[in-house]
């Protein structure tokens, strides 16, 4: 018996010993892609973005952005606000670099669909 059959014969007596009749969500459908926050008719470009990786790297700093930024709005100390400052721009540059590598940000059809997937990101 190989490993593959071990594993299901038990899974198999568990489901019927019923060790997987108290478990949270029983019975309702598994939420694998979440995009109800999407709009219907972007949601094939955000999977295609999202498959592509670049919806993660750019959403990580977007968050690192507004972190920083926060945290610039918050400081009182004149000193640690030019060291967040300087780091906020070189988050800045960082991330212009992803955008100009993706090379998006000069395509017709990115610009007439950027307020929109600004939206997502917010």
């Amino acid at each position: 018996m190989d490993f593959i059959n071990i594993a299901e014969d038990k899974i198999k007596q568990a489901i019927k010993d019923g060790e997987f009749d108290n478990l949270p969500g029983k019975g309702k459908p598994l939420n694998l892609d979440d995009m109800n926050g999407i709009p219907p008719e972007l949601r094939m470009a955000y999977r295609m973005l999202k498959n592509a990786g670049m919806v993660e790297a750019e959403a990580s700093y977007r968050n690192e952005l507004m972190r920083i930024e926060d945290l610039i709005a918050n400081c009182e100390d004149q000193e640690e606000r030019q060291k967040l400052e300087k780091q906020l721009n070189e988050k800045l540059l960082a991330f212009n670099k992803v955008l100009e590598k993706r090379n998006t940000t000069n395509s017709k059809a990115f610009k007439q669909y950027q307020s929109k997937i600004d939206k997502l990101f917010r």
